[in-house]
């Protein structure tokens, strides 16, 4: 008798999610691009399965950051060398590399430290435009978990009176 159980080729079929960083949180958003990444929204996960989805970020250069972190947060490298510490700034990092780079460093922090790691960044696809060559692809585009909060706050209305009464 055979042990498959449904249909599981479906189940472990990489979908292909959209998702507009245009003024979202910059941790909010790169823990549920991780989430995607690792496959954890669906019913199959297994930490050493890779069921994960590809995912399209675009609008990068719009991700918003919220108090002083862009001149407070610090990203550091190494050589090995003694004395040859570099840091700078998320201020000074946005303006070399990109406000890309902030996201992929947010999404690979928060991606467990295995060997699935790289093949998990390489399904995160960044852009800093609202285009991109996977338009085609995208099945459906990602609404963020938070973003349905705010949506739930604003029809209950957010005033004293509402809360209270």
């Amino acid at each position: 008798m055979s042990t498959l159980n449904g249909k599981t080729a479906l189940a472990y079929a990489r979908v292909w999610q959209h998702i507009s960083a245009k003024g979202l949180p910059l941790g909010r958003t790169a823990s549920q691009i991780a989430i995607v990444l690792m496959g954890k929204h669906k019913p199959m996960y297994h930490p050493a399965s890779d069921c994960g989805d590809y995912v399209v970020v675009t609008d990068c250069d719009q991700i918003a950051t919220t108090g002083r972190k862009m001149e407070r947060s610090m990203y550091y490298s190494h050589s090995g060398k003694p004395g040859h510490l570099k840091s700078w700034t998320m201020k000074e990092m946005a303006e070399k590399r990109g406000k890309k780079e902030l996201l992929l460093r947010a999404v690979s922090g928060m991606l467990p430290k295995n060997r699935l790691r790289d093949k998990r960044l390489e399904r995160l696809k960044l852009f800093d435009g609202p285009e991109n060559p996977y338009h085609e692809n995208v099945f459906k585009n990602y609404l963020m978990m938070y973003e349905e909060k705010v949506a739930d706050k604003g029809e209950r209305g957010t005033n004293d009176e509402d809360r209270l009464g």
